[in-house]
């Protein structure tokens, strides 16, 4: 619409603007930004729980849901133009308001009900579903011996003041990350773990949760504690407590959030590996925090695999503390459709002649996305330090999108080593060329060139059982993504036939 002016004339009186020059108002929904949170930390709940847990615990709750509210979703700059939240509808989504501390009496002891315990005797077996413990079983060397392995809320019944101490450690949960503090607020399910001094425990120690109720959330914390000179290994599961359930179309799809801190406390020459395999259904949201704390001569080993969820946001801060500590980090992603994973990876270096290994790798499937962030830092104190950190991404298709960003902040210049390393691109074709010149199908080698770039965590994974497991999800994956970008493709064909014009009166010669 074209507006006419006329120039202004002394003798002719002004006229009012007409009403119809404002444009009427749009009933439409507001645009969402990328870093809207629709998931509600319920305050009443907060409140209601203050009724049967200590003062002490109520305070912290506090004080994190004020953190909470205050903070923006990412304070680091760098990675602010990476954060998209915009995938999750998490608005009808409502926390679990109790849940069981111990097993059922028939369960307690008993294999484990999401598939049983792993071969080979663990340690000990936790397995919590939604809002229950479903399982929880520990070796009669692993009583002997003084471990531990129980809820927070029996931790709480049985020993407030060690409670105390683990769950008001603010060096536990960072205070800048607002995910961070969601969950210290409003946790409704936690682990607690503790290995006494100078105990060596031959097998793991298994943690299963099933989660993806439907506009449900479990909020949890695990905490870890060894005693100088202990050494262990732990196994976490992340699985689906059932099947999505079907929508019609245009129907909300619901969703379910899953939260996960894990807070480890290694003492002065204490070992810990850790293999966390996360395969949580297609409609879960899923924000994970790990801490950790590494002492005089304390060695960490990290071994994580990243498969399920709608949008995974993870977080890792390794503080390496005591001299001579030591932390080995393995992160992989495998994403398909329009999965979406944002990890991020903390480290620093604070004892003198500290080490440092951190590498993630990414596989992409379809429009699927990943930002793999690190920073390390090596402050004053940190001589001798040697730090590497690697981030590889692999796209397998052209809509698919990796990010890497790796960063060194060294305060520190007497370094045995600080580098990092990165890239990202398709199926290397060389490699390509060297298995087909050996007879092996296109589809074979490029299966085989995915799966051993993901082989590195796979190999760290300690329960033979878990390790067949992720290599069949990997394969599984692998098979599905074929499969569609077949089929994609062979859509695209027909559609190009159909839509092509036809050459007419030509025939072939005789």
């Amino acid at each position: 619409m074209t507006e006419a002016t006329t120039e202004p004339s002394a003798a002719k009186a002004p006229t009012a603007t007409p009403r119809t020059a404002t444009p009427p108002a749009t009933s439409g929904p507001a645009k969402r930004k990328r870093a809207d949170l629709t998931f509600v930390l319920d305050r009443d709940l907060v409140d209601r729980w203050s009724a049967t847990e200590p003062d002490w615990l109520t305070a912290d709750r506090r004080a994190a849901a004020e953190r909470f509210d205050a903070l923006p979703i990412e304070t680091n700059r760098l990675y602010t133009p990476y954060v998209d939240l915009r995938t999750t509808d998490l608005t009808e989504t409502r926390a679990w308001e109790a849940t069981a501390t111990e097993p059922a009496p028939p369960t307690r002891g008993a294999t484990g009900a999401g598939g049983g315990a792993p071969d080979g005797d663990p340690a000990a077996v936790i397995e919590l579903r939604e809002d229950r413990v479903a399982v929880l079983t520990l070796g009669a060397a692993t009583v002997a011996a003084g471990v531990t392995v129980e809820t927070l809320g029996a931790l709480i019944a049985r020993d407030a003041r060690t409670a105390q101490r683990l769950l008001t450690n603010h060096a536990s949960i960072p205070d800048d990350d607002r995910l961070a503090q969601l969950t210290r607020a409003g946790w409704n399910q936690g682990i607690a773990i503790r290995v006494p001094a100078g105990v060596r425990l031959d097998r793991p120690i298994v943690v299963r949760w099933l989660s993806g109720n439907p506009d449900r959330a479990l909020l949890t914390r695990t905490i870890v504690e060894l005693g100088a000179g202990a050494t262990a290994t732990l196994v976490e599961e992340l699985r689906p407590s059932g099947p999505d359930i079907a929508c019609a179309a245009g129907e909300r799809v619901p969703q379910s959030l899953f939260t996960g801190s894990m807070e480890l406390h290694l003492g002065s020459g204490a070992d810990l590996a850790v293999a966390s395999l996360q395969e949580l259904g297609e409609r879960a949201v899923v924000f994970q925090h790990r801490m950790a704390s590494i002492g005089d001569g304390a060695n960490l080993r990290w071994a994580m695999a990243q498969l399920g969820g709608k949008l995974v946001r993870s977080r890792i801060d390794n503080r390496l503390e005591g001299d001579r500590s030591t932390v080995e980090q393995v992160e992989i992603v495998f994403a398909a459709e329009d999965q979406l994973f944002d990890l991020t990876s903390y480290t620093r270096h604070i004892g003198r002649d500290t080490t440092g290994s951190l590498l993630s790798k990414g596989v992409l499937f379809d429009k699927a996305r990943s930002y793999m962030k690190g920073l390390i830092s090596i402050e004053k104190t940190a001589i001798g330090t040697d730090s590497f950190l690697g981030e590889f991404g692999m796209n397998l298709s052209r809509a698919a999108r990796a990010v890497a960003i790796p960063s060194l902040e060294i305060d520190q210049p007497d370094c045995r080593r600080a580098m990092h390393s990165s890239s990202v691109g398709p199926i290397d074709e060389t490699q390509l060329f060297y298995l087909e010149s050996r007879g092996i199908p296109p589809d074979e080698a490029r299966k085989f060139i995915v799966l051993g770039f993901l082989e590195p965590v796979v190999a760290r994974v300690p329960l033979e059982e878990s390790q067949d497991r992720l290599r069949q999800l990997l394969e599984d994956k692998w098979a599905a993504g074929l499969a569609r970008a077949v089929a994609s493709t062979a859509t695209s064909v027909a559609s190009t036939a159909v839509t092509a014009p036809v050459s007419v009166g030509s025939a072939p010669a005789a």
